[in-house]
């Protein structure tokens, strides 16, 4: 190899090692939030809920009486922020998680029946997509909240339905170009069923490119349930919730920027990992991406 053709590669070769390392960061990071909200029950140093009105806005690094150190300190109630983040961080995990499924089972099957079937029924569901990607999904989600109420299920399935056209385009598009390769048309021919081609032979074929929208809606997912729960819409104290901490922190910010500084960064690390996830993904599963 040319002395010319080692230097043209260097470059490459420190990109290649400074996106590594990206991704193991961030991949630690989603770990050690995903191991702390499911070990929430035995880790956290207080109940969420437990009120000490005596040690209310305390700073982080206070000891009370008892010996009990409130690490990141506590809230207008006396509650222990420490313990209300980690279950915190169950609920927007558990919100985005279940809303993704919601929405990616909806707009899936969707787009491809839509895709596979043709005709009227192709017509009304991508109208009805078109529709849907009109309305501003964070406008549609709280005036849904609005008229069903808040709630920790309602809250998934206003997350889910109202994300769904998202899949529904990527999953019609795919469908329309898997459906005609050969080896689906070998398989009508053997007289497969409709519902056996499509979920055996397209959908593993169209995975890829709807697993690139799980990672970014799940981001996605993460802030409307925070910004829901900010504004009093999604999950209802005294369950804790990043949004609705940092929703009572806002009255305190001068007296107590812990409130809102702990829970924000949180959900900043979170939403931030999942992005750069999302666009490792995209990079590695797109044949666009790839050939470049």
């Amino acid at each position: 190899m040319s002395a010319r053709a080692m230097t043209a590669r260097r470059p490459v070769r420190r990109h290649v090692r400074r996106v590594a390392v990206s991704i193991v960061i961030v991949g630690l990071i989603l770990a050690l939030i995903l191991g702390l909200a499911l070990l929430a029950p035995w880790i956290a140093p207080a109940d969420p809920t437990r009120q000490v009105l005596m040690m209310r806005l305390k700073p982080p690094g206070t000891l009370a009486a008892n010996g009990q150190l409130y690490l990141l300190g506590t809230d207008d109630l006396g509650r222990d922020l420490l313990s209300r983040i980690l279950f915190g961080a169950q609920v927007s995990l558990a919100v985005a998680t279940l809303s993704v499924l919601v929405s990616t089972l909806v707009g899936v099957a969707l787009g491809m029946i839509a895709a596979w079937l043709r005709g009227w029924v192709e017509v009304a569901i991508m109208r009805l997509v078109d529709i849907m990607l009109s309305i501003p999904a964070v406008l549609l989600a709280v005036l849904t909240v609005a008229v069903l109420g808040p709630g920790f299920f309602k809250l998934i399935l206003v997350l889910g339905l109202t994300r769904w056209p998202r899949y529904t385009r990527v999953a019609y598009g795919q469908t329309l170009q898997v459906a005609n390769l050969p080896y689906i048309k070998a398989s009508e021919l053997a007289g497969a069923g409709s519902a056996r081609i499509l979920l055996r032979h397209v959908l593993p074929n169209i995975a890829g490119p709807l697993l690139i929208i799980v990672t970014a809606e799940f981001g996605l997912m993460i802030l409307f349930e925070a910004g829901l729960s900010f504004l009093g819409l999604g999950i209802q104290p005294p369950a804790p919730s990043w949004g609705s901490i940092m929703s009572v922190g806002r009255q305190y910010v001068e007296r107590a920027w812990w409130i809102v500084a702990f829970p924000g960064g949180c959900l900043f690390l979170l939403v931030f990992s999942v992005n750069v996830m999302g666009d490792w993904l995209r990079d590695r599963l797109d044949p666009r991406f790839r050939a470049r």
